[in-house]
């Protein structure tokens, strides 16, 4: 268990999750921002995206008063990235994350596990900032995650190829004691 939040646990994929995991990126909801429609999961993908990647990104299954409901990933921004953003010298981590049983959207469970997850990597991971780029077109999400402290930093054109189309995505950053 990576951590717990009154009725919310955060811990590592592992493989006994394939079900689940499966089960969320094959819904066209969960899909219509999380990859895209035209991209359904099945086994191999799960497993070769959700359960047997390296170290560069911390993949993590959202449990909610004991039912899994959603994913969150989050991993360490490389050089590279943090100079494209304009964020040098400060150690800054990413996160992605969806909530994939839909009864819980509009609950504020995204709230919760968002905030609970910067805590978690401003506290433990020595992290700077957190940064997010959602589309521009997630209302629900751009909402979350402004409730929860993040702000709008730049608009990223035609940053994320999904369902054969680019899409405009916002650079979101929350920053240690704000």
């Amino acid at each position: 268990m990576l951590f717990e939040n009154a009725d919310l646990l955060v811990r590592k994929v592992v493989k006994e999750d394939h079900d689940v995991l499966s089960k969320w990126l094959s819904d066209p909801r969960v899909l219509e921002f999380y990859e895209g429609r035209d991209q359904p999961f099945n086994r191999s993908k799960i497993e070769n995206e959700f359960i047997s990647l390296g170290d560069e990104k911390t993949q993590c299954l959202v449990v909610y008063k004991e039912k899994k409901i959603g994913y969150i990933q989050f991993y360490e921004l490389d050089k590279k990235m943090k100079g494209q953003y304009g964020y040098v010298d400060r150690v800054v981590y990413g996160m992605d994350q969806f909530i994939g049983e839909v009864k819980y959207w509009n609950k504020g469970v995204g709230s919760l596990l968002v905030t609970s997850m910067v805590d978690y990597l401003f506290e433990n991971n020595c992290a700077d900032r957190v940064v997010m780029d959602p589309q521009a077109r997630n209302e629900r999400a751009l909402r979350c995650y402004e409730k929860c402290g993040f702000r709008k930093v730049k608009l990223l054109p035609s940053h994320e190829l999904h369902e054969v189309e680019y899409q405009d995505c916002w650079l979101m950053d929350i920053q240690r004691g704000q």
